[in-house]
Formats: C-alpha cells, sequence, structure tokens
C-alpha cells in the first residue's frame, strides 16, 4: 500500500530537480566550453602575436614564461609583465 504523501513529496521536488537540470544546460555547460576555448586560445599564444588584455592594453608578445606573459608595447617599446588569466584576445600573424 502507498502513503499518500509519497506522491506530495515526489510532487514537491519534482520542479527543483527540473530546474537545476535547466540551469545546469543553460548557465553550467555553455560557461565550461567558453572556458575550454579561452585555455586553448591561452595554449596556442606564441611569441609575435598581437594580444589584447581586459584592461585594453595592446602589445606584441616578446617572452611567454610559465603563466606570465610580457608584452611590448606603444612607441616606446615598453615592456609590461602579465598573468595569462588577464589576456582577453590573441591575433594571430595573417600568413601569405
Amino acid at each position: 500500500m502507498q502513503d499518500p504523501q509519497s506522491g506530495s513529496i515526489l510532487m514537491t521536488f519534482l520542479p527543483i530537480v527540473f530546474f537545476a537540470v535547466v540551469m545546469y544546460f543553460l548557465i553550467f555547460l555553455p560557461q565550461k566550453k567558453r572556458d575550454k576555448k579561452a585555455k586553448e586560445m591561452l595554449d596556442s599564444m606564441q611569441v609575435g602575436n598581437q594580444v589584447i588584455t581586459i584592461g585594453g592594453i595592446s602589445g606584441k608578445v616578446v617572452n611567454i614564461k610559465d603563466d606570465e606573459v610580457t608584452i611590448e608595447t606603444g612607441v616606446e617599446r615598453a615592456k609590461i609583465n602579465f598573468k595569462k588569466w588577464a589576456i582577453k584576445e590573441v591575433i594571430k600573424p595573417v600568413e601569405a
């Protein structure tokens, strides 16, 4: 014999489970894809590539060491060190 409240408990938790599944597919899965793409971009970065940082500074990569990147920027060729996570975009040179 089934308890009449067991159906009620199931109906209470079903919307919560449904909401969790929808959240996973709408938020967490796309974020994982973006993170993977960003990691691939940073791993493929090479000396000589143009980069733009999250602060809007652009320059040419002159050195890559572990998790730090040195870029050369401006007319005076100032060299600035950044963490890899601070690189927003890598612009690869166009090969003719």
